[in-house]
């Protein structure tokens, strides 16, 4: 569970509130102010971690706050409906969100589901090194960041997540064998593949969606998956 530390945020970055507040309501979901805080935080310190580390190519914090915090929130209500679909099997609780940078969306659907547990994996160490300390900062009992490849990683899990993956067979091929027999891939897109969905339509059951983020004006969608 997320633990209650107490947050402080610059005043640009608290600022921001009003803003998160109406995202999370056109995204139909319930975050406690605590929550919100705690993505505010996230954003701020990525920023400041930015300066020295290079952890994003975005550095307006409007900017980041859409493409990165709304852009992680837009899956969480799809993340959350398989998730509810396996709360009866306790070992099934688990993501793994592939390439997960600076820790988006992990770090967001960890916040947003505290009871959901989150690994966040990259091979780039710096970024590791700063979801880690976000750990500690916020309390984030639920997040567990690991700098490894895919290739080397020997975890199961019940959801695999990507927003970094350029190419959906990529996606597919490196982190099936971390994927539970029965779970279910969600790979972030932009433009939707067409093309690469249909070289699975007859070994995977392919769901696809428009992913609507808040004050985002580029193509957005999800292509959910199942065996």
């Amino acid at each position: 569970m997320v633990q209650n530390k107490t947050i402080k945020l610059a005043v640009p970055f608290d600022a921001l509130q009003p803003q998160l507040a109406a995202a999370c309501q056109s995204l139909k979901l319930t975050l406690s102010d605590h929550q919100q805080q705690q993505l505010l935080y996230y954003l701020q310190q990525l920023l400041v971690w930015n300066k020295a580390f290079n952890l994003t190519a975005i550095k307006d914090q409007h900017e980041a706050l859409v493409k990165h915090i709304f852009d992680s929130l837009a899956i969480v209500p799809h993340v959350n409906a398989v998730y509810q679909n396996i709360m009866g099997n306790n070992s099934a609780q688990t993501l793994l969100d592939v390439g997960t940078g600076a820790g988006l969306p992990a770090a967001v659907i960890a916040i947003a589901l505290p009871d959901l547990a989150v690994t966040a994996l990259d091979s780039n160490g710096k970024k590791v090194r700063f979801i880690k300390q976000m750990v500690g900062e916020l309390g984030l009992n639920n997040l567990y960041p690991i700098a490894e490849r895919i290739e080397a990683h020997t975890g199961q899990y019940a959801m695999i997540t990507s927003r970094a993956f350029a190419s959906l067979p990529d996606f597919v091929s490196q982190t099936v064998h971390c994927l539970a027999a029965d779970g279910t891939l969600l790979a972030m897109k932009g433009v939707l593949p067409t093309d690469e969905i249909a070289q699975f339509s007859d070994t995977w059951q392919v769901q696809t969606c428009v992913l609507t983020v808040p004050q985002l004006h580029e193509a957005r969608h999800l292509v959910q998956m199942t065996r």
